[in-house]
């Protein structure tokens, strides 16, 4: 298993998300590879879900296409079973409580550190609520991510002290899409949580453009890019690989020298 933290040890991360099975299973595992190969340092992976609250209709959309190509959770375990090995980024699942009640919350968090995936990724788990995932995923040596958001407040100092693998500082309120301007002051939220957590700090929500990945570098230790790369698939289908690759490329180029 490559470590979650792994991801920001050479230098700003880029973090890529795309929904398994979104159009099929055989795409998705055609596309890890070509993201990490595009220089992804940590790849995450959505778990399809029929209620996934925290996404903008891009997202939904996917999840809809890949429930609808007959994805299931045990499919997409078996297929990262068999790509990991290829891969040389961290891996994280991002799904929803829901999904990890039904398989199983120890099977779920066994099955994640037996195939390689450092992380988990449980939005509609408040931080109050973690005690139902964490000891499991301490266990397991599974990290737990913790979201911070521009409503935390008072909370991001006491969230941050807990964080594990990486902190997920979202950049804008409502649910994940592509903004064409983000205006929260995401480097303030980051300087309070920097001053108790030497955990990494990566920007999600809304980045698509390689100068919004820029400017969020700047303030951060890492930049998550989902819906973006999640249209270019819906827009190509089976053949997104080659499309993907170069959206990914060019977006890690955009902070490498940051």
């Amino acid at each position: 298993m490559i470590k979650t933290v792994d991801a920001f040890k050479n230098g700003k991360a880029f973090i890529a998300f795309l929904t398994a099975g979104d159009p099929d299973i055989e795409t998705t595992a055609k596309l890890l590879p070509e993201i990490d190969r595009a220089g992804a340092d940590l790849i995450e992976i959505g778990i399809p879900f029929s209620d996934p609250v925290a996404e903008g209709v891009v997202i939904q959309d996917a999840d809809m296409r890949a429930l609808a190509s007959g994805t299931t959770t045990d499919k997409v375990f078996d297929m990262v079973a068999e790509v990991a090995p290829k891969l040389s980024c961290s891996l994280a699942f991002m799904t929803y409580i829901n999904v990890v009640y039904v398989y199983g919350v120890e099977r779920f968090i066994s099955r994640c550190a037996e195939i390689g995936v450092s992380a988990v990724i449980v939005p509609d788990v408040p931080f109050e609520e973690r005690e139902e995932l964490t000891p499991i995923c301490e266990k397991y040596g599974v990290d737990f991510i913790s979201f911070i958001a521009p409503t935390s407040k008072e909370r991001i100092q006491t969230i941050a002290k807990e964080a594990k693998g990486f902190l997920y500082c979202v950049s804008s309120l409502g649910v994940t899409g592509v903004r064409s301007e983000i205006k929260t002051d995401v480097g303030e939220m980051i300087k309070l949580a920097k001053e108790v957590t030497d955990t990494p700090c990566a920007v999600g929500f809304g980045i698509a453009t390689p100068e919004q990945a820029q400017n969020m570098a700047k303030v951060s230790d890492g930049i998550i890019v989902g819906s973006a790369i999640v249209k270019i698939i819906a827009e190509h289908g089976r053949e997104s690989a080659k499309y993907v690759y170069d959206y990914v490329k060019s977006m890690k180029d955009a902070i490498r020298e940051i």
